[in-house]
């Protein structure tokens, strides 16, 4: 059986995006697709007491009221999360995609997506969450905290689908990277793009020995391959190459050993996935 895609949908401007994409990786790969939407535990929730100090009979009955209230809340919050499920599942009908499965959980989205992760093969969800501040530039708190969390790959869709062709993966020679390189050669998702494998860094004998392997396991596996060594730092270096020679994905290790590692670790995350226009593969 093939193992699902999670694909997560808030109702945001990403959403579709979300749907396009999960769509275009279960062509590829015929892995079906589970939409899942989580009502976090206190959407919908009285979060105030607005009684206040008044007399017992009046506190009661406002009491009521406000459970009444919150009671009719949650029931708009549900059914609101039914109408994106339904929104999603529509778009991925028209992409053509055959086997759909939709979940609405109540909970914490962490605990959620790995309670049902344990079948699937990836995690997809939006760059920004419905609450994001975009004037700022933020990410969704809830894709910082999938990709900290989770041990399956977590593909970062970008604002709009754009047919993926040419694909750049980041390579600094750390344990992560090379099980990025090892997931580009055996998921079928990749198979027949055109891959760059490119480390930041200064082009010595070693470096350029690591990249050559990495071409050469990438080569065994039928895919064509070109390698590259640029100078600066990553979340600038790697962002240039993306716009500059038209990739369409960025695949990359979620936690490596030299200067890409703080991509994940540190402030530089939210620059690097914010600054791409692309969707980004996190391999853990």
């Amino acid at each position: 059986m093939t193992q699902k895609i999670i694909a997560l949908v808030d109702g945001s401007i990403y959403s579709a995006s979300v749907c396009d994409h999960a769509a275009w990786v279960a062509g590829r790969t015929g892995a079906p697709v589970e939409l899942l939407h989580v009502l976090g535990r206190r959407e919908g929730a009285q979060t105030r007491d607005l009684s206040g100090a008044i007399r017992l009979g009046a506190r009661t009955a406002l009491m009521e009221e406000l459970a009444a209230l919150d009671a009719q809340r949650a029931k708009l919050v549900a059914h609101r999360g039914r109408a994106i499920l339904e929104d999603a599942h529509a778009i991925l009908i028209r992409d053509g995609v055959a086997e759909i499965t939709t979940r609405l959980r109540h909970g914490d989205l962490v605990e959620t997506v790995a309670e049902l992760g344990a079948d699937a093969a990836m995690i997809l969800i939006g760059k920004r969450g419905e609450a994001a501040d975009f004037a700022k530039g933020h990410l969704g708190s809830n894709l910082e905290r999938i990709v900290r969390a989770s041990h399956l790959p977590v593909f970062v869709a970008s604002r709009a689908f754009r047919p993926i062709q040419k694909v750049l993966v980041a390579y600094d020679g750390g344990v992560s990277a090379i099980k990025a390189v090892d997931h580009v050669a055996r998921d079928p998702l990749f198979a027949g793009l055109t891959v760059q494998v490119v480390t930041v860094g200064t082009a010595t004998p070693e470096v350029r020995k690591g990249l050559e392997d990495a071409a050469a396991r990438l080569r065994a596996a039928g895919l064509a391959v070109e390698t590259a060594v640029v100078e600066g730092q990553p979340e600038t270096a790697l962002g240039r190459m993306v716009d500059s020679d038209g990739f369409d994905m960025l695949v990359m290790g979620a936690y490596g050993h030299s200067r890409i590692r703080s991509l994940i670790i540190g402030s530089t995350t939210t620059e690097m996935i914010r600054s791409c226009k692309v969707p980004v593969v996190l391999i853990r």
